[in-house]
């Protein structure tokens, strides 16, 4: 029996983090960088959306087996694993390009999304700056910046920024690592 797979995009600044973080996660079967939330017309490319006028966020669209992992078990350990209480950045990446940001599917996708945000509200002291918006359309970003961290490990960047957000993965949500 053919398993039905279910989507989720988010974005929580720089999208070669969020993509090695959910690469790692149990029933995920695919991870793919890009582009959503913007108005520009046709196709955007990095550069455009690196300018900040686009109005695009850097995203990953997550394929995965909702009897494997679920929505809400996805949208928690994004919530986990970047931080949600500051307005168009992470870390010393700056832009609305690297806002945070869920775009649901679907009206269960947004209950969900709205559900986890206030459960995860305690975690923080500052006030969560998520967005939660439908999505209109999402853009697969160049080839280069797909599976980027596995293909870039010893890079400064991979080794500064997002091993230890695999590192916060691994101590909050070990239970969900694929083996």
């Amino acid at each position: 029996m053919i398993e039905k797979m279910e989507l989720a995009t988010v974005g929580g600044g720089c999208f070669w983090c969020t993509e090695a973080v959910f690469q790692e996660i149990i029933g995920v079967d695919k991870v793919v960088s890009g582009y959503s939330g913007g108005d520009a017309l046709g196709h955007p490319t990095y550069r455009e959306i690196c300018s900040g006028l686009t109005g695009h966020a850097e995203v990953v669209q997550i394929t995965f087996n909702p009897s494997l992992i679920s929505y809400q078990e996805i949208l928690v350990i994004f919530m986990t694993t970047h931080d949600p209480t500051t307005l168009n950045r992470q870390g010393a990446d700056r832009g609305t390009q690297y806002r945070s940001v869920i775009f649901h599917h679907n009206e269960r996708q947004k209950e969900i999304a709205t559900n986890v945000l206030e459960d995860v509200t305690s975690y923080y002291k500052d006030t969560i700056v998520t967005e939660i918006r439908p999505l209109e359309k999402f853009y697969e970003a160049e080839e280069y910046h797909q599976n980027y961290y596995k293909n870039n490990q010893t890079q400064g960047y991979c080794s500064v920024v997002i091993s230890p957000k695999l590192n916060m993965l691994r101590t909050y949500h070990s239970d969900k690592i694929k083996r």
